[in-house]
């Protein structure tokens, strides 16, 4: 299984357009120990020629022709792209489905409340479908689904149930008002032929059994890597949310991911979706050098992995 990182920033990409703060603004010097970055997606294949995109967000055209792997042919209008898997309903992760619209056949795979909110708050799917047959399909917690022939075993597993701030309060009464369900999800994908695992958690609330128990014996792990502190924004003047209050733990403190992280197995441990605020995107930074200390890396926009 071939795993590649198209963007490997929070919302808004680093720099971020409106902000100058250091980070940005050494970014925009030039400097070369900061590299810019798209906002968070990846692009799994079981052979190079198959393909399905995690997320799917405003920087997917410029993803797609950044690599070559995912231009399309070899007929006309085809394309390698097969799936979209979505982690959740955010917009950084979901307005990409408007720009793959071009009569595209696509399989969409999300979980119910996920659906919903692209049905009526954010009408994604009513927009698109007079120029694509995208073909929607609802994943269910601990449900394993096949993918690519069979190749590929995707597992769907709760990462918290924070929703977007764009969903109305009437409108998630109405999504959770039966059975509640989770609005963000990690993958955990094993390619039935080599019997490697990678798991995508890119938005991780809380670090708990269940989540626990996917990494437990994975060999290439994405995690969220949004934060450092849980006052990151409040510090730098930015905002009063803190990293809870946006539905992601911070990677450093005694609380932290960082450890935990450190603390399991996997040959590849690779922090993902982090913002423009995160003094470890510096790559001489103090935040920098304790993960590499770690055995922890720091995803890159064009990074590459087998499993």
């Amino acid at each position: 299984m071939i795993i590649k990182l198209l963007g490997s920033a929070a919302g808004g990409g680093y720099p971020q357009w409106n902000c100058a703060c250091p980070h940005c603004r050494r970014v925009r010097s030039g400097d070369p120990s900061s590299r810019s970055r798209r906002n968070d997606s990846i692009a799994v294949s079981p052979d190079g020629r198959q393909w399905m995109l995690l997320n799917a967000g405003p920087d997917v055209c410029l993803q797609i022709e950044e690599n070559d792997c995912l231009h399309p042919g070899p007929s006309l209008r085809s394309s390698p792209i097969q799936a979209v898997l979505l982690t959740d309903a955010e917009l950084d992760h979901t307005t990409g489905l408007l720009q793959l619209r071009q009569g595209s056949s696509i399989d969409v795979y999300a979980a119910r409340p996920v659906l919903a909110a692209l049905e009526a708050s954010f009408p994604v799917r009513r927009i698109v479908e007079p120029y694509a047959s995208f073909r929607w399909h609802e994943t269910k917690l601990e449900e394993s689904f096949s993918l690519f022939e069979g190749k590929l075993w995707v597992c769907p597993f709760c990462l918290g149930d924070k929703p977007p701030r764009y969903v109305s309060a009437n409108a998630l009464h109405d999504v959770t008002r039966q059975e509640q369900e989770p609005w963000n999800v990690g993958y955990r994908i094993t390619d039935l032929s080599t019997g490697g695992t990678v798991v995508y958690a890119p938005g991780i609330e809380a670090w708990t059994i269940t989540l626990e128990r996917h990494l437990t014996d994975a060999d290439c792990i994405l995690l969220d890597g949004t934060f450092w502190t849980n006052d990151e924004l409040r510090e730098l003047g930015v905002s009063e949310l803190q990293a809870a209050d946006m539905g992601h733990l911070p990677v450093s403190g005694p609380g932290g991911s960082a450890q935990r992280l450190a603390g399991l197995h996997a040959r590849r441990k690779v922090y993902i979706h982090i913002n423009n605020t995160n003094p470890m995107l510096h790559e001489h930074s103090p935040a920098r050098r304790v993960l590499t200390d770690l055995g922890i890396e720091i995803g890159f926009d064009g990074m590459e992995m087998e499993v």
